[in-house]
């Protein structure tokens, strides 16, 4: 069918770069093990649905969010230890929070343009803010076991100057959690070039340490870092809820180009009824990071594989000799991981794995080991 010219003018208003783009696809999941998202693979249990079922029918659907949103906010404070003399921003999700960030920091209209930097392969997220709010992305590529190239980083502060720095603690796809004094010298140099830095700690619950300590026990040093988490690896992925946290005159800022109601009542008030729970999360959490244990375990006895990662996230990244044939035999045999491998040249025939319960796992890795 021919496109009307009428069609074809509007198209034409489109930005060039964006009808260029591909869409962010989910893949279909039905009848399938999904172990391609990192969600956590525990529902709700059947007394927390009935009393967040009954907290959410009495909210005033009719009326905007309103007072709630400073409850969470304070519930957030607490539950991360919040430093004195900080502020929180949230975000429907961090992507939200990752494209406020940009849109805070572009320089439309100065004949310049701000510079988005961050290690890579690293989160998606960070190229496709910076491009679509008017930001150049450099990425400075990891070492070849996905450790943190302090000098290339260092060089690549005293070049580009980036108006901001990611730091994915861990880090996605790889699971890694880098060495505390690298990643406290390129804060370091940020900060002498005038940068902000995010610690995006989305897959904290899995993670042996946090950057909230060192905030708090050097808060000068680190007067220019914002701590970037999520609740969806918490076990809210469906809520979409993230929070951002930093020195009020910084979030305050960020805060200004926040949509207004941007986090629902709905998100709100379940995102309460779980911090109120969260010593069962936490359990979940723990019960997660056993099974990472006897995953890694597994795969490092599993002939095929060629190298599987040490992880201090809820994934384990793996490298097999046709991350392609394995993929699709996996998913003909009903289970859904993550082939990352053509995301950057560093992850060539590598495979990103969620870790589940103990019973997910066992079918993934039947599945994996029927497809090497």
């Amino acid at each position: 069918m021919t496109a009307s010219p009428l069609l074809l003018q509007a198209l034409a208003r489109i930005r060039p770069d964006v009808r260029a783009m591909h869409s962010y696809v989910v893949q279909p999941s039905a009848g399938m093990l999904k172990m391609d998202a990192m969600e956590n693979p525990f529902p709700l249990p059947a007394q927390l649905q009935a009393a967040l079922g009954q907290r959410l029918g009495a909210l005033a659907l009719n009326r905007y969010p309103g007072d709630r949103m400073q409850d969470l906010k304070a519930a957030l404070a607490r539950y991360a230890g919040m430093p004195e003399g900080c502020g929180i921003v949230l975000g429907n999700g961090s992507d939200e929070l990752i494209t406020l960030l940009a849109l805070a920091c572009a320089r439309p209209g100065t004949g310049e343009r701000a510079t988005m930097l961050s290690p890579m392969p690293g989160f998606v997220m960070y190229p496709l803010s910076a491009q679509l709010q008017g930001l150049d992305f450099v990425g400075v590529p990891l070492t070849p076991d996905f450790e943190l190239d302090e000098p290339a980083m260092l060089a690549a502060m005293v070049q580009h100057r980036p108006a901001i720095t990611y730091i994915a603690y861990p880090n996605n796809p790889t699971a890694t959690l880098w060495d505390e004094g690298a990643v406290q010298r390129i804060i370091d140099a940020a900060g002498a070039q005038g940068g902000i830095v995010v610690m995006d700690e989305a897959y904290q619950p899995f993670a042996s340490r946090t950057w909230i300590d060192r905030m708090r026990a050097e808060p000068d040093r680190n007067a220019h870092v914002l701590l970037m988490r999520t609740l969806s690896k918490f076990g809210l992925a469906g809520v979409r809820l993230g929070y951002l946290i930093g020195p009020e005159a910084l979030v305050g800022e960020i805060d200004k180009v926040r949509p207004p109601y941007n986090v629902s009542v709905l998100n709100a008030e379940a995102a309460l009824c779980a911090l109120e729970h969260a010593d069962v999360f936490a359990a979940q959490a723990a019960e997660i990071r056993a099974e990472r244990a006897t995953l890694v375990a597994a795969l490092r006895q599993m002939p095929g594989i060629e190298k599987c990662w040490d992880s201090e996230a809820n994934m384990v990244l793996i490298r097999v000799a046709d991350s392609a044939k394995v993929y699709e035999g996996m998913k003909n045999r009903r289970v859904l991981i993550k082939n990352v491998s053509t995301m950057h040249s560093l992850l060539a025939n590598c495979l990103r794995l969620t870790v589940g319960n103990a019973q997910d796992n066992a079918q993934m890795l039947a599945a994996l080991q029927a497809s090497l």
